[in-house]
Order: C-alpha cells, then structure tokens, then sequence
C-alpha cells in the first residue's frame, strides 16, 4: 500500500488501524505473513461503513471470519484484511417455519448450539465444522451430506456500485462447496444471513450433533490445518486418492499430510504457506500421474504467491 494512502486511512481509523500485522494468528492452519493494514469489525453495520470507505479510496481488501479454507501466503497481503467479529444472533423459534437471523462473523458452531437449544434442527452437520457464516454463505461449506445451501433464505450483502442489498439464496447459484460469489469474485461482502429450520425433539437433535461430533473427532486429525484441501471428484474422495498414492505422512518443513485423514495438511509448528503449497503440488501431481483425476482445491490462496 503506498504511503499516502495509508496515512489517509491512519488519519481516519485512528488506533483502529493495525499496520503490518501478521496473518498467522487470524487463520486456523496459524500460517501467515503481515497485511499492510487490518483493521476487526464487530457488527454489520461497521462492517459496511469499512468495506465501504475501502473500496472510496481504493484500497484492495480481503475478509476474514474463522479464517479457515485459506492459505495465505508467507508474503503476506497487499492492502487491508478486515476481521469479521460481527455476530449477533437472532433466534426466531416461533415463526413458521422456524429461523435464525445471524451477521456474518456467527461461527457455525455457534449457530448449531443455538438451534439445538431452542429445539431447532437443520444445522446439527456445522456443530464441528470450523470457520463462519459469511465463509460458509460465499463458500457453500458443509459436512455430513448437509450444507449452508439447504438451510440459506436470503443474505444481506453490500455492493461497491449497488449499496446495500438483500439477496435470495436462489440468486447465489449455489454447487458442490462454491457459488455465484466465489467463482465470479463479485465486489461484495456478505453482511448477515436468514436460516431457516425445523421444529425437532431437542434430545435427538443434540445426539445427532454428538454423533457427528464423534465421528469428527475418529477421522479428521487435531491440530493445525486449513479443513478439507480438496474437493471430492465425482464418484470418489480426495483423501482417498491421495492415501492410495502412498502420500500419507508425507512432509515438508513442518507441514503434513495427515496420516489420519489426507485429505488434511496438518501445520505442527512454524509451518510456512510454501511447504503446504509444496505438499498441494506434490498430491496433485501424484495423483494426476497415478489415476488420471485433477484434485481440485477447496481452499483457496490469498495474498502474494
């Protein structure tokens, strides 16, 4: 970022502004280099007002919630990276159908409790599952065959040209772990979102949430990582492809593959983003040459590569 316009953005955020501030504590594989500028949000509407006065002066951003499904590089990012901590909730338990209103730094987990204690089923797949709303809006995230798509209304968005707009899910486009807004890289940022649900037995829905938990826990590995690295082909699974291609454990620095599930770059310490992009390339090239099949990435790279 040049130097006029980081005094400009100085001179108006005050001790908002955090200048060259390390990525690696904002992400959940805790891998990172500094942005030029960062700046925490805590409601939607600040969280407008800072899109907004970003893109008037024209400087490039990205949004953070739970930071996970990113890698962002050793090199940092150009521009300013916005933290969403915006997230109220709104449980709404005697409409029909039932709903939850939440902005979009709600953590899906959040969002599962809440609706497991108000009697509320649909979201029970997000108990374990890491990062947050508006990620999992832009993203379509999902696990255990359930995902943000079958439960989504509408979401409030702002627009750099169009303001403030509310969209309906159908408008989203959503597939397989992407919408309209992350393969068209729109200029938006996603404000809130309306869930609706279902009435439920309160009991079977937390041990629907327990299962899944367990299973979670039996077959993707603690630690450090970024969630899933890959899509699944059609027909198959990217852990599966990358296991039978013998890369299990496989290593570079302190990045690796996990020998619980291989579908997950594991960081054990100090990791850079080059040693999971080495990795990445190394999965990608095996399998390629060994099945035929391109993994496709389900994370995706930010910053200076």
């Amino acid at each position: 970022m040049d130097p006029a316009t980081l005094s400009t953005l100085r001179s108006t955020l005050g001790d908002r502004l955090q200048e060259n501030a390390p990525l690696s504590g904002y992400t959940s594989a805790r891998i990172g280099g500094p942005a030029d500028a960062l700046l925490l949000v805590r409601s939607a509407d600040d969280l407008a007002q800072v899109a907004q006065l970003l893109w008037e002066k024209e400087v490039p951003f990205l949004l953070l919630g739970g930071g996970s499904n990113v890698l962002v590089s050793d090199r940092g990012v150009r521009g300013a990276v916005i933290i969403n901590r915006a997230r109220k909730v709104t449980v709404d338990a005697q409409s029909e159908p039932p709903c939850i209103t939440a902005e979009s730094g709600a953590t899906l987990n959040d969002l599962a409790r809440r609706a497991v204690r108000s009697g509320l089923s649909g979201m029970e797949w997000a108990a374990t599952v890491p990062g947050s709303l508006g990620g999992a809006v832009y993203g379509n995230a999902g696990a255990f065959d359930g995902d943000i798509a079958a439960s989504l209304v509408s979401t409030e968005l702002i627009h750099r040209q169009a303001g403030r707009q509310t969209w309906p899910a159908e408008r989203l486009e959503y597939n397989y772990r992407t919408s309209l807004l992350k393969r068209q890289h729109l200029p938006v940022v996603i404000l809130s979102a309306k869930l609706v649900l279902e009435h439920g037995d309160k009991a079977a829905i937390q041990a629907r949430m327990d299962l899944f938990s367990d299973q979670r826990r039996l077959t993707q590995p603690p630690g450090a990582s970024l969630g899933s690295m890959f899509k699944n082909p059609p027909g198959d699974f990217a852990g599966r492809l990358i296991e039978a291609a013998g890369l299990k454990g496989q290593r570079v620095g302190n990045a690796e593959i996990s020998p619980v599930h291989a579908n997950f770059f594991i960081n054990h310490g100090q990791t850079r983003a080059a040693d999971i992009q080495a990795l990445i390339e190394l999965a990608q090239r095996t399998v390629f040459e060994k099945y035929g099949v391109k993994l496709e990435l389900e994370i995706e790279l930010i910053g200076e590569y």
